[in-house]
This record gives C-alpha cells, sequence and structure tokens, in this order.
C-alpha cells in the first residue's frame, strides 16, 4: 500500500492527529530503505542508528492518541424509545382489535387508513411580557410600559411570519391576558380564547433544586396536576378530521411552557427550570401525525433589540 493510501486510511479513522503518527512511521521506514547518512535522518531527527530510541518516541505518540471506538465518540444509549402513543392518539392503540358491532364490507386496513390524522400541528408557546413584580395581587401585576413595547414587538413578528393562525389562547392571568391582547392587533381575524388551566404555577419539583424558589409541597400537587391538565388538552397530534397543517399561538408563562417542552420532547420533566425564556418570546413546537415531535425554535427573541429584552 502506498504512503498516500495509508495517510487517507490513517485519517479517516483517527481524524488529523494520525498525521504524526503516520509521518514518523513514514520517516522510520525511509530511513531503513539506505541513503548515505546526512540524508538519512528520521521525522523525529534522529539516524539510522538510532531505532530503539526512535521507536520509544514513537510509542509515546501512539500513546497520545486515544483508541477509536465507538463508544469513544458517541455517547452510549440510555435505553429510552420514543413512545410514539405519548398522547394515548396512535391510531394503531386506538383500534386496539376491537370489532364493530354491525358487519361491513369496508377493508380494515382502509377504515384504520381513515383514522390517521394526516395534518401537523404547529404550537407557538408565547412567554407574556414584563410585568410589574412589585403588584400585591394578579390583578395588579400588569404590563410595564416596556413590557407593552415587548408585546408590540412579538404581535409584530408573528405578524411578519406571513402564517395562517387559527386561534390565539392565553392564560386568564392579567400579564398574559394583557400581552395575547396587544399581540392581536396584529392578527385580524384570530379567535381569542382564555383558559385557566394555563396560569403560572409550579409544574413539578425541579432537579437539581434551586435555594432561590422552594414553593410548598402543595403547591405542586395542585398546580402540577393542573399544567399536566393543560399539556393534555393542547399538545397532541392532530385530529383525524383536520385536513390542514395548523398554527396555534398560546400565550402563557415561562414554567408551564418549559414544562410542555420538557414533556412534549419526552425528556425528564424534572429538568424544566435548567432552561431560561425571555419575556415575550417565541417556543415553537411541530406536531407531526405520527406522532413525533419537533422544537423549531426556543426562546426565540432575536427579533427585538437587545435593550428591550428582559427575563423577569
Amino acid at each position: 500500500m502506498s504512503y498516500r493510501k495509508t495517510f487517507k486510511l490513517l485519517s479517516g479513522f483517527a481524524g488529523g492527529s494520525a498525521v504524526l503518527v503516520f509521518a514518523a512511521a513514514a520517516a522510520a521506514t525511509t530511513a531503513d530503505d539506505g541513503g548515505d547518512d546526512d540524508d538519512s535522518r528520521g521525522y523525529l531527527g534522529e539516524r539510522r542508528g538510532e531505532t530503539n530510541s526512535r521507536w520509544s518516541r514513537l510509542t509515546v505518540l501512539r500513546a497520545a492518541q486515544p483508541a477509536w471506538t465507538p463508544a469513544s465518540h458517541t455517547p452510549a444509549p440510555t435505553g429510552h424509545t420514543w413512545d410514539f402513543n405519548w398522547d394515548k392518539r396512535d391510531p394503531s392503540a386506538l383500534s386496539n382489535g376491537k370489532k364493530k358491532d354491525s358487519p361491513t364490507t369496508e377493508d380494515p386496513s382502509s377504515e384504520q387508513d381513515n383514522g390517521k390524522p394526516k395534518a401537523t400541528r404547529n404550537i407557538l408557546l408565547i412567554r407574556h411580557s414584563q410585568y410589574n413584580l412589585s403588584g400585591n395581587n394578579d390583578r395588579e401585576r400588569i404590563l410595564t410600559p416596556l413590557g407593552r413595547e415587548q408585546a408590540e414587538l412579538t404581535g409584530q413578528r408573528l405578524a411578519a411570519l406571513g402564517l395562517k393562525y387559527d386561534v390565539l389562547i392565553h392564560s386568564s392571568m392579567a400579564r398574559a391576558t394583557e400581552t395575547a391582547n396587544i399581540i392581536s392587533k396584529h392578527l385580524s381575524g384570530v379567535e381569542l380564547l382564555s383558559c385557566d388551566l394555563l396560569r403560572e404555577g409550579a409544574p413539578i419539583e425541579p432537579v437539581p433544586p434551586v435555594t432561590h424558589w422552594k414553593p410548598d409541597a402543595v403547591q405542586y400537587h395542585e398546580d402540577g396536576a393542573r399544567i399536566e391538565a393543560a399539556f393534555r388538552r393542547y399538545i397532541h397530534r392532530a385530529d383525524p378530521k383536520q385536513k390542514e397543517d395548523s398554527y396555534e399561538i398560546i400565550v402563557c408563562h415561562a414554567n408551564v411552557i418549559r414544562y410542555f417542552v420538557c414533556r412534549a420532547l419526552q425528556f425528564p420533566p424534572e429538568g424544566w427550570l435548567r432552561m431560561g425564556l425571555n419575556n415575550g418570546s417565541i417556543t415553537w413546537l411541530t406536531i407531526r401525525p405520527s406522532g413525533r415531535v419537533a422544537l423549531r425554535t426556543l426562546g426565540d427573541a432575536g427579533f427585538m433589540p437587545p435593550d428591550k429584552l428582559t427575563r423577569t
């Protein structure tokens, strides 16, 4: 095998670091092929008589290269597989081998195909804008002047995307309601709905724990069930009757959005607090008819000037 082919083979297995090892081996072979003393120095500068020293140095070079194995370049699988029936709407699971009450001449496979979702759902989760943190109750925690600017920018961004939005749903809390109302001015004709399930809360105890935020256990118990109910209501594949792809906007809160993302991607939900979201940011989930879920954006706020960015 020529040196050039050997070089390519080594480079393919070990990357650019193989060049050094190959060059040293090539130099050793060249030194043994003959020639006068002035031209018989190897890559490391030794003469032909320094064979033991040369190979000891080459051993050091080899030791510096980690052994190539798939495990050294690819994380070991966790053993968790994707659950295609995560939303309990997989057609094959819904049929469950049940027989129809009345006889039919239809092909069973055709019937199952008719029950399969065909459209993709796009869910744009918007975090509310900056609000008055010093308010004593929800009614007083309204948007700040900067928060209203942020909501305008978010509305402009959603309008600029040129998507055909089906509905705009928002949390019933004041800061989310006000944010949604401002956004809706930029999306004429889009239905506006309020939902108590989307209110802010403590979805599940975070791992690792934090010291600056420690809700009581009862809050996790109550809020967690409500936020999980919101997830099941809004995050799922399309109904089989839906013919076209849909685009839905949900204006709510950071804790709710982060929990939704973890649950939808089948990540450990306890990791929700490891993500940060700017006020007025856009998180985009796509749910395919097969049940596959993709996160297109997480907390996108690049459409805002730097001096308008906050995370309160």
